[in-house]
C-alpha cells in the first residue's frame, strides 16, 4: 500500500483510515480521492501530496 505525505505540514493520508471527516471513506485509494479534496491539517490540495 502507497503511503502519500503532504509536503507542507507532514500528514500521512492512511488509506486504510481514509478521512471520515473530509468525505473519503476507510479503503479509498489517493489515486481516487476527489481532486477538490484538501488537507485535513492545513488545507493544501492534493498537489501537495508525495508518494512515499
Amino acid at each position: 500500500m502507497n503511503e502519500w505525505t503532504c509536503t507542507v505540514c507532514g500528514y500521512v493520508y492512511n488509506q486504510e483510515l481514509g478521512d471520515p471527516d473530509g468525505g473519503i471513506a476507510p479503503g479509498t485509494k489517493f489515486e481516487d480521492i476527489p481532486d477538490d479534496w484538501v488537507c485535513p491539517v492545513c488545507g493544501v490540495g492534493k498537489d501537495m501530496f508525495e508518494l512515499n
